[in-house]
């Protein structure tokens, strides 16, 4: 049948006929689906409907060895599923794929639309390969045992533990291993702290690195946290409600059995039903993790921005790599592109943090025993993972392998500073101290020049004190 050029074709569900495009693998409720939500033009990534197959491959295991789904079926459902997934893994047939999965994120609540979308995708392929229009349903074969309720969060968060753990926590540890690169190398060269933007007391480069090194190390650790959280507290099972209405009592289990030999994550399912699907907290939790992550490569990218400005004008005591131009007008001009690419990547992720707790609250999404925005929360979960990914692979291998110490200033800085004073204090008195420091301010004079001039202390002594590498050990 055509309507125009397009050529469609007759596709029924329980609502009745529906015109659906002859090519779609989809069938009537997912063009339903598609005419009621043309909100936004963006599909759910397709991490998201990987975890979906996944999930839909792992329930026809789990319900043929229950001996409720026969093996003839349950072979069409599992490689109908293995056909979807190899597709979304491979970069030259993902977008082709994606076009079967067409429903806008902003959809149904529950994620409903885009289950059909899966079970009815299968389904097609299934009875394509069985030369059979009715050999595998949707519903009754590819969704047994399954609701929409429960099998939309538990997809989700499969597939943030996988991109967790193929993408963020390596990512993170490559940084690591760089900053850890840089704390050895610089350890001995001392410079001048910073507090309030003002100068500070003596400290070394490689003691600055340390701390962005333990930040990344946390960060990691923060990672692995969110994995766990999102795998120990898996929905399925649950169907409508919770209370696991038209599915076997060990479905689940098997389910996460399956789905933990195939991901190499120890996936669990949910102590208690009612709050796996009542509230996205464990979401909300896993986010909270990513956030604090992002304001940790915030940070670090910002402090090295700072300490990198300059050539002339600006502190200077680090060189940035040069990734491109700086300016359209101001020839010559190098900008710190790639701690800029960081700290919007920050704003994004605290952004996406503020969406999913929103939706995630009583508020708004979780509403009367159901959360009613889990396609949204699924996304933006989703998209916080892949830009800190992004993001910390960046970091690393374009700004902070080829970042370099300006030594000559860097160490030049501390004996003009007016807070190496601060290591006579002791000595002399915290306000004798402030008057020299005050005075050298005023004529120019280092604090060592100064202390010298007024007879206040021997050249040797004040040497020993002035000692500025000392400076930076902690003292009994």
């Amino acid at each position: 049948m055509a309507t125009g050029t397009k050529r469609t074709r007759i596709e029924r569900d329980s609502m009745g006929e529906m015109e659906v495009p002859s090519h779609a693998l989809y069938g009537a409720t997912t063009q339903r689906a598609v005419l009621n939500f043309p909100v936004s033009g963006r599909s759910l990534p397709p991490e998201i409907m990987y975890a979906f197959a996944l999930l839909k491959r792992a329930a026809a295991v789990a319900n043929t060895k229950l001996k409720l789904l026969d093996q003839k079926r349950s072979r069409l459902i599992v490689n109908a599923c293995n056909d979807v997934m190899e597709a979304l893994s491979n970069p030259e047939r993902v977008d082709s794929m994606m076009e079967h999965f067409p429903i806008d994120v902003f959809q149904t609540g529950s994620g409903t639309s885009t289950n059909m979308n899966m079970n009815e995708v299968i389904s097609r392929l299934a009875n394509k390969a069985a030369h059979s229009k009715h050999a595998v349903h949707p519903n009754d074969h590819v969704n047994m045992g399954q609701s929409s309720n429960d099998t939309f969060p538990t997809a989700m968060q499969i597939a943030a533990c996988m991109e967790l753990r193929d993408s963020l926590i390596p990512s993170l540890k490559g940084l690591r291993r760089s900053l850890k690169t840089k704390t050895k190398k610089w350890d001995k060269i001392v410079t001048i702290g910073r507090t309030h933007l003002m100068d500070a007391t003596p400290i070394r480069m490689g003691q600055i690195f340390s701390g962005y090194e333990s930040a990344i190390e946390y960060g990691i650790r923060r990672g692995e946290r969110a994995m766990i959280r999102l795998a120990e507290n898996m929905p399925i099972g649950g169907t409508a409600v919770g209370t696991g209405i038209n599915t076997h009592p060990r479905f689940a289990s098997l389910v996460c059995r399956e789905l933990s030999k195939e991901v190499r994550v120890a996936f669990k399912e949910a102590d208690n039903h009612f709050e796996a699907q009542a509230t996205r907290d464990c979401v909300v939790e896993a986010h909270g993790e990513l956030k604090t992550i992002a304001i940790s490569i915030s940070k670090i990218a910002n402090d090295i921005r700072w300490l990198g400005s300059g050539p002339r004008c600006g502190l200077f005591e680090l060189s940035l790599p040069a990734t491109q131009p700086g300016s359209s007008i101001m020839p010559g001009k190098v900008n710190p592109v790639i701690c800029e690419s960081a700290m919007q990547v920050f704003c994004q992720v605290v952004g996406n943090d503020v969406a999913i707790t929103t939706a995630a609250s009583g508020g708004v999404g979780s509403i009367l025993e159901l959360n009613l925005c889990m396609p949204l929360i699924a996304e933006r979960l989703t998209e916080s993972i892949m830009l800190l990914s992004g993001v910390a692979s960046i970091l690393d291998e374009k700004m902070i392998q080829g970042l370099e110490v300006n030594k000559e200033i860097a160490e030049g800085l501390v004996e003009l500073s007016l807070m190496v004073g601060t290591i006579l204090a002791p000595v002399i008195g915290y306000d004798q101290t402030s008057k020299l420091a005050k005075e050298a301010f005023e004529t120019g004079e280092t604090i060592r020049e100064i202390v010298l001039r007024k007879g206040l202390l021997e050249e040797s002594e004040l040497d020993e004190y002035l000692n500025f590498a000392d400076m930076t050990h902690p003292h009994a």
